[in-house]
């Protein structure tokens, strides 16, 4: 389809169109070798591996604990990556930074994480409210969108409502942002619009990220800075990396190539996976093979817009993905895909 096409945007056929049929080829082939999807993905996943050409291999991991690719053939289950408060883009601005999400790292199991996590939404929406915030309307992907005073607000009620819950900040449950930056740059500064127009330098938003960091039990920022701040990003790796997970999204777009470049000017050490960023899933998992190759970890995401299709559960199962970012824990789109990782993980229980 890639040659078909003959774009280096797909804008001949289109990437939906592509998308859609690659993936109701996968679909078909494990459905007529009667295997779960998520083992015939797997599969694909260890071809594209072999056949990958010296992509930086034997590379050290970035992030302070060292990660290697694990086994195609041992399945685990992903940690849910959850929205709790939107901004930006995805809640009309209320904020600059797009999502603070909490993420069960201590739960001893998949079922326990989203019950905990489930929890915690719970009780961010009756402390928001109570307030006096907007604690029921959501954002695009089903985050509590209150207009609070500023960004940092926002991770300081996601940890009251982890307290709230009766768990742990730090030690059961542990704190993710998304700040997509990219949306909030201003030419060579970035414009916070929730805090009076501060105008921040990229070495001056990395001070405030560390400040976060430091503060707040914080494991993973996805694009800190914008797409194509390349020092910038090395900056954040370099004064970050060892401690949390540095997340590209904007950055590499699921592309081998911008992963390539990454890899090679050490920027960021963990890639977000959105197979309609890339438009196939072989390319998908080129780009998966690559990031496991130089010890990235991989976080696969659902996206603004989503259907009640729940592919990329099977994904993350089938490649080993330490997070799966789908959404809140609300509307149809993200609940298909927490159930169906329900369903994997009871599949693989009695599997055992």
């Amino acid at each position: 389809m890639i040659a078909l096409d003959g774009t280096e945007q797909k804008s001949r056929l289109g990437g939906n169109a592509l998308l859609g049929v690659s993936l109701a080829v996968a679909t078909a082939a494990a459905a007529s070798r009667h295997v779960p999807l998520y083992e015939y993905l797997a599969e694909c996943l260890h071809r594209q591996t072999n056949s990958l050409e010296d992509p930086l291999r034997g590379q050290p991991a970035l992030s302070g604990e060292e990660q290697t690719p694990r086994s195609t053939g041992r399945f685990q289950m992903p940690l849910p990556m959850t929205n709790m408060i939107s901004g930006g883009l995805h809640a009309g601005g209320n904020l600059d930074f797009q999502d603070v999400l909490v993420t069960p790292h201590g739960a001893p199991d998949y079922r326990t994480g989203l019950e905990w996590t489930v929890r915690i939404y719970r009780r961010l929406g009756e402390i928001l409210a109570k307030a006096g915030y907007e604690g029921r309307l959501v954002g695009d992907e089903g985050g509590y969108g209150p207009r609070l005073p500023d960004n940092r607000s926002a991770a300081e009620f996601v940890v009251r409502a982890i307290e709230a819950a009766s768990l742990r900040p730090g030690e059961d449950v542990t704190i993710a942002l998304d700040v997509a930056a990219t949306h909030f740059q201003d030419g060579q500064h970035y414009r916070l619009a929730a805090e009076r127009d501060t105008l921040l330098t990229s070495s001056e938003l990395i001070d405030r990220l560390e400040t976060w960091v430091n503060d707040f039990p914080i494991t993973s920022i996805e694009d800190g800075l914008a797409e194509e701040d390349w020092t910038g990003w090395q900056e954040l790796t370099r004064r970050l990396g060892d401690r949390i997970q540095v997340v590209g999204d904007d950055l590499f777009t699921t592309n081998a190539n911008r992963v390539q470049q990454g890899l090679e000017l050490r920027a960021a050490n963990s890639v977000l996976i959105k197979v309609n960023q890339i438009g196939t899933l072989s390319e998908t998992l080129k780009t998966i093979a690559l990031a496991r190759s130089a010890g990235f970890s991989l976080v696969v995401s659902a996206r603004s817009g989503e259907t009640e299709d729940t592919m990329i559960a099977d994904l993350a199962v089938a490649v080993a993905a330490e997070q799966i970012k789908i959404g809140s824990i609300v509307r149809s789109e993200r609940l298909a895909k927490y159930n169906q990782l329900l369903r994997i993980a009871e599949q693989l229980d009695n599997s055992r």
